[in-house]
């Protein structure tokens, strides 16, 4: 588990390798779908935080109504914090879930994937076994499919194409989650997408005590070399578990 190598991310802690072992589990081929969480909150009567709260993170490549933005954080402002989107209108009031009923579904918080996961009789998979799984069996490979980069010959994942976050060369945003092909383990884009949440707490680098957040795993549509390369499978980042977006889902593990 781990990397040290020249795509390794300065302080996010993906080093140093080292052995781990984990004991037999299962896992979700695919993210979990708007189709299966809409199943879920029609038995449950389920209520998203991002529902709760009145809005959430779109990119601004997707926002259905600008009218809709109530602002940008500083430093990423290709970011909008939009009136009205969550699961169900994943781009703002307008845009309908059920209309992308194979994607994976997104504006999702840590606890409302718990919710989930525990109707289906799951629950999060740990860091180790996300990475255990992302690897596909393939030790010490950089991504799902091996060493070579994404689009080296036919195209592995959906991640930014193009100059970020000005041009992209392709439409934005997610795909089913049956495109492209599965890694050794028959598991569907471990990297690229969305964003997977973990159980895992992140722990402060310097005091290694957790400071609240959450480390989620993969990488997604948004992910690109000049600022963000870590659609590899020992890539890490963190997230406030109330955090919603437009590009952060889950998978479960049983």
């Amino acid at each position: 588990m781990g990397y040290d190598g020249p795509l390794a991310n300065p302080g996010d802690g993906e080093g140093p390798v080292r052995q781990v072992a984990v004991e037999s589990f299962a896992l979700g081929a695919t993210p979990v779908t708007n189709q299966q969480f809409a199943t879920f909150v029609k038995a449950t009567g389920h209520v998203t935080t991002a529902e709760e709260e009145g809005w959430s993170f779109v990119v601004e490549h997707l926002v259905t109504d600008h009218r809709a933005v109530r602002g940008r954080p500083v430093g990423a402002t290709w970011w909008c914090a939009v009136d009205g989107a969550d699961w169900r209108h994943p781009y703002g009031p307008g845009s309908d879930a059920a209309r992308l009923a194979q994607h994976p579904v997104v504006h999702v918080s840590a606890g409302d994937a718990e919710a989930y996961a525990a109707w289906v009789g799951g629950r999060l998979p740990t860091e180790t076994e996300w990475e255990y799984a992302a690897r596909g069996g393939l030790e010490g490979a950089i991504f799902p499919w091996g060493d070579e980069p994404p689009h080296a010959g036919a195209e592995r994942c959906n991640i930014w194409e193009g100059s970020f976050p000005e041009a992209p060369a392709k439409t934005v945003g997610t795909v089913p989650v049956k495109s492209y092909r599965p890694n050794g383990y028959g598991l569907l884009q471990m990297v690229g997408n969305v964003w997977e949440w973990t159980a895992d707490p992140w722990r402060d680098a310097t005091t290694d005590a957790p400071d609240g957040r959450r480390v989620r795993r993969g990488g997604s549509y948004l992910c690109h070399d000049s600022y963000c390369n870590r659609y590899r499978v020992a890539a890490r980042d963190a997230s406030a578990p109330e955090d919603t977006t437009g590009n952060l889902g889950f998978r479960v593990a049983v």
